[in-house]
């Protein structure tokens, strides 16, 4: 067995030890078709993991929104007709809501939502509240209050930002699930 390794190895390196033309085209070839093989596992996770982002919005940063989600009455109409709805509106949280895992489920507790849609005249303000579909991205460490980091489950509103950002991040599996109460 080892003397094959090493036939192999021979064979596949010039005589100097290093890599033949042939064998770094092969290699590049290899790599391209292992990182879209994981980009496509990536984005079936993340549309399974897709979630109904229904909440208030607690925290405005350039980088997203820290939102409370679970607020169900936003899915009735007008409110459902737009992603983002003013802080007028009237809606609360439905205490009883037990999140499932399953797509399109309607997220419950507290998120981050990044990626958000672009948009001219609609900028989101602290006690607005959002209502879109939203694919899991990893997760978040805010700092609370004495310096107490917190993980969150992070949220991207288009899918190819939660690829990126899952991709980036390295985690070897993509959920959007709540985590198991203990």
């Amino acid at each position: 067995m080892t003397k094959a390794l090493l036939i192999a190895c021979a064979l596949l390196t010039g005589s100097d030890g290093r890599a033949t033309p042939d064998q770094t085209n092969t290699n590049a070839a290899v790599n391209t078709v292992a990182g879209a093989v994981r980009d496509e596992e990536i984005r079936a996770a993340c549309v399974q993991g897709r979630r109904i982002i229904c909440g208030r919005i607690l925290e405005v940063r350039p980088d997203g929104l820290l939102v409370e989600s679970g607020y169900t009455d936003l899915l009735r109409a007008p409110l459902n007709q737009t992603w983002l709805v003013p802080g007028t509106a009237t809606a609360r949280r439905d205490t009883s809501l037990v999140e499932s895992d399953r797509p399109d489920a309607i997220c419950a507790g507290r998120i981050w939502l990044t990626g958000l849609p672009k948009s001219r005249t609609l900028k989101p303000k602290v006690y607005d509240y959002v209502n879109l579909h939203a694919y899991p991205a990893g997760n978040y460490t805010e700092v609370l209050p004495g310096n107490q980091p917190r993980t969150i489950r992070r949220f991207a509103a288009g899918l190819e930002t939660a690829i990126r950002l899952n991709r980036s991040s390295g985690e070897s599996r993509v959920t959007g699930a709540a985590p198991a109460s203990k």
